[in-house]
């Protein structure tokens, strides 16, 4: 139990640090796995009348990457994540990729080399285009997979607990 405290505090205070001078305006989007352990992501929300997806280049909606928040060891794009704070680069293309990058300092420039893993993403179109960016995660036993709609583009990001 005390263990427990002590990885949960460890992962608040990360999660404060990180927070601390960001925006008040973002939204946060979360999975509780089935051993009590949770994945988040935090992300700007934007409408796609006023953001364009760049084409074959990290995105960062409303001009910040989404930062993803985990208090376990994570499998993506077979590689392993361990628990921490990580920004998330969502790479729009014929085929997208997700980028999970150490580097979580406010206002850096995107650093390819301190990718934790890239992995191209199951993509698909939707019938209906959405206004805004619409991010959740689906839970399923050990798996939160992460959705991401933007226009009629739908993107699905596989995380399993280790």
């Amino acid at each position: 139990m005390f263990r427990a405290c002590t990885v949960f505090a460890c992962f608040l205070m990360i999660f404060a640090a990180t927070c601390w001078g960001q925006q008040d305006d973002q939204s946060i989007a979360s999975c509780n796995l089935d051993d009590g352990k949770q994945v988040a992501i935090r992300y700007n929300p934007v409408t796609s009348k006023n953001e364009r997806l760049p084409n074959g280049k990290p995105w960062e909606p409303g001009g910040a990457p989404m930062t993803l928040f985990t208090d376990t060891q994570l499998s993506f794009g077979g590689s392993t994540i361990p628990a921490g704070a990580y920004t998330v680069y969502p790479i729009p293309g014929k085929a997208w990729s997700l980028a999970i990058n150490k580097n979580v300092t406010p206002h850096s420039t995107y650093d390819e080399k301190q990718d934790v893993v890239r992995s191209t993403i199951e993509t698909d179109q939707v019938s209906e285009s959405s206004d805004g960016l619409e991010v959740a995660f689906a839970h399923d036993g050990d798996k939160c997979t992460l959705r991401i709609y933007f226009g009629k583009a739908a993107v699905f990001a596989p995380f399993t607990a280790k």
